[in-house]
């Protein structure tokens, strides 16, 4: 489903505009791949990712007695609300929180960055505090290698992140465009299976090797004059094109790490499938195990699915179009 947002995620809220309850409504996002492993110019990662209609993360944070977290991840939840509310320096006992549907988590769709901004941002504005998501990302231990995350929480479309350099804050939005709208995302889902993710994730990043320049230039190129010259020009083709290249790239330097250029071979088997079919665009979201490919239009991405679906027992799809605004923060 899309969410419409009410209020902006940046929306500054001052003392007079205190809520009893916040809803945040936020949505997956795709990480399209890296840009520099290499990290040869003094920056490392860099990312090009795009935001989802679906699935999504759905929260209400009021006013309650006591402290209390229901619903979706509740240990998960339960520690972010507690650090935002001692860093705030509030009642650490008078707040409820019921998360209504979450992102899949180790699906490779960003669900813990988009579930900590979408609890700092229901205690900020629940609190009338003036929104940070940039700060709440650096305390929450969210954007330690990708940006996408936090950009596309707070502006939707597809962005690219400048990666991590010597200071210590989240990486730069170099470049923001809205996703064209008759393009859809085929989602290839794989439940059996979870990405890499805390401890393991960064356990596989120390024993990769750096990738080669000649690589990280590749992709460089690829993302700056393909890939975003594709959104721009509404060529789902050239944005296809330079996304499939990258992710052979980015997918076999992780291969040592994630057992092969994907994550799930039956994700895997189903891509090929839809790349043989017309679509384009063909990836792994970060670690996995989802897998997306790209259509134009809404009939021909559902029939491409059906099809897919069909031959691919175990896996699930969605067909889902791409978020052309932030998280919606809605007090009442």
């Amino acid at each position: 489903m899309r969410q419409n947002a009410e209020a902006p995620a940046d929306a500054r809220v001052g003392p007079s505009a205190l809520a009893d309850q916040v809803t945040v409504c936020c949505s997956a996002r795709l990480h399209l791949g890296f840009l520099d492993l290499n990290g040869g110019l003094g920056r490392r990662f860099g990312s090009l990712g795009l935001a989802l209609d679906a699935p999504c993360t759905r929260l209400t944070l009021r006013r309650a007695q006591g402290l209390r977290v229901t619903g979706a991840e509740p240990e998960r939840a339960t520690r972010l609300l507690t650090e935002m509310l001692r860093h705030s320096g509030l009642d650490e006992t008078g707040h409820a929180l019921a998360i209504a549907e979450a992102i899949p988590a180790h699906a490779g769709l960003g669900s813990g960055t988009q579930l900590a901004l979408a609890i700092a941002a229901a205690l900020r504005r629940l609190h009338g505090l003036p929104p940070d998501p940039a700060a709440d990302a650096m305390l929450l231990g969210r954007g330690a290698r990708s940006g996408v995350g936090l950009h596309l929480f707070r502006h939707g479309g597809v962005v690219v992140d400048g990666g991590r350099g010597a200071r210590e804050q989240p990486p730069p939005l170099l470049s923001r465009l809205p996703v064209p709208e008759d393009w859809r995302v085929v989602l290839v889902l794989d439940p059996a299976r979870q990405g890499l993710a805390g401890g393991a994730e960064i356990d596989a990043f120390a024993g990769l090797t750096p990738l080669p320049e000649a690589a990280a230039a590749e992709i460089c190129r690829l993302v700056l004059m393909q890939a975003l010259p594709g959104v721009a020009e509404d060529d789902i083709g050239a944005f296809g094109a330079a996304v499939t290249r990258m992710q052979e790239i980015v997918g076999d330097h992780f291969a040592p790490a994630q057992g092969g250029r994907f994550t799930s071979p039956p994700v895997a088997a189903a891509l090929a499938g839809l790349r043989a079919a017309g679509a384009v665009g063909i990836g792994q979201s970060s670690w996995g195990p989802t897998g997306f490919a790209f259509i134009r239009g809404e009939a021909a991405a559902r029939r491409a699915a059906d099809a897919a679906a069909a031959q691919a027992a175990g896996l699930d799809f969605m067909v889902c179009r791409g978020l052309n605004h932030g998280a919606s923060v809605a007090a009442g």
